[in-house]
């Protein structure tokens, strides 16, 4: 066999093409194509590519390979609140997908910063990235026409996106977790929704708002109080909620860092969940399993998302050029320990039973 090698002058010879199409017995072009991230490879054959790439140990010159195809490898990711632990399963679920077509994830945090997420933007433009994936900042005004690459927004949307999605059944398990509220007696209920231009936000405080309007109860405004995704707002929100007169009996919370926030507002106001007041989440993070009490929280599928948002950028880099995507996955209500049951009056003025609460829960789930 010739050799084929080329010093890259550290005394390391450099693998060439050639090469690794020998020893995977595939053409140079299956080669340029496995390398070049392209989905018209059969997997079969990508396989035998990757492996011979692994063995001979081959490291393509991604500058030159940037340059002459106009982009590299490399697809960014902006987050905005990386010690959320949220984000990390969302971005694990995309290197995932894209280490498997050969790409690489470059992960940018925003700190919730719009300036900084334009930033990072216009940084990310100098590495001639395949494509972008955002998680937008709390105050994001980024636009599906500004990136100039195939773009996916995921888990929360800003106003007016018009490009590729995925995002989770918001109104669905905002709507489900307030059916458990009702089902268990509250009828002063209370919500920590997130930022309204946010659609997730506003998806969530709709649903949750939706099942009340079935069951006829109202909330005054005083009662919804608006936080910004983080432990912080979430303990200032629940604060203001408590000192309302009557006290809400549960809190419906958009997220669980404001969940967190909540339940040391109850411990610092000498309350207890969910004797005092009870408390329904949204994300379903391990960490609300293992707080005092275990949160019932809408669980949504982090690492699901990132793969799901992954792939759907893959097929736009690969050429695809169908309309714009809207891709919504499914939530479940996690039940847990922190909503009380709350015995429900009857007409004669007395208290009916757990047991014919129970009944009235179900009997108001089937009339809605």
């Amino acid at each position: 066999m010739p050799n084929n090698t080329k010093n890259t002058g550290s005394g390391q010879p450099r693998i060439t093409v050639h090469q690794i199409a020998e020893a995977a017995g595939v053409s140079i072009g299956t080669v340029s194509n496995v390398i070049n991230g392209s989905p018209t490879v059969r997997e079969k054959l990508r396989h035998r590519v990757l492996s011979a790439i692994r063995s001979l140990g081959y490291q393509p010159n991604q500058l030159s390979r940037g340059l002459r195809l106009n982009r590299t490898n490399i697809i960014g990711m902006i987050v905005p609140d990386i010690t959320n632990p949220f984000f990390p399963s969302v971005v694990r679920g995309a290197e995932d997908i894209a280490y498997e077509s050969s790409h690489r994830l470059i992960l940018c945090n925003t700190d919730n910063d719009p300036q900084k997420e334009a930033s990072y933007l216009n940084d990310l433009q100098s590495f001639l990235p395949a494509g972008l994936l955002i998680i937008p900042a709390v105050d994001s005004t980024v636009s599906s026409k500004d990136n100039g690459v195939p773009t996916v927004c995921l888990d929360r949307l800003p106003d007016g996106w018009k490009g590729d999605f995925v995002v989770v059944a918001n109104y669905q398990g905002a709507y489900d977790a307030a059916k458990h509220i009702l089902r268990m007696g509250h009828r002063q209920i209370a919500v920590i929704c997130g930022p309204f231009h946010l659609t997730n936000a506003r998806e969530r405080l709709e649903g949750f708002r939706s099942a009340l309007r079935e069951a006829r109860i109202s909330m005054a405004p005083e009662y919804i109080q608006q936080g910004r995704f983080d432990r912080a707002s979430g303990y200032t929100a629940a604060i203001r909620l408590l000192r309302l007169v009557p006290r809400p009996t549960a809190i419906f919370v958009a997220n669980d860092l404001m969940a967190l926030g909540a339940l040391t507002a109850v411990r610092e106001c000498k309350l207890t969940c969910p004797e005092d007041v009870s408390i329904v989440s949204f994300d379903g993070l391990d960490i609300t399993e293992f707080s005092d009490p275990a949160l019932t929280a809408v669980y949504q599928p982090g690492y699901q998302l990132g793969q799901a948002a992954a792939r759907l950028l893959l097929k736009r880099i690969g050429g695809w050029t169908g309309p714009p995507q809207k891709v919504v996955m499914a939530t479940e209500l996690k039940v847990r320990n922190s909503v009380a049951s709350i015995p429900l009056r009857k007409s004669d003025g007395k208290l009916a039973s757990r047991a014919e609460t129970r009944g009235e829960g179900r009997r108001r789930t089937l009339r809605a």
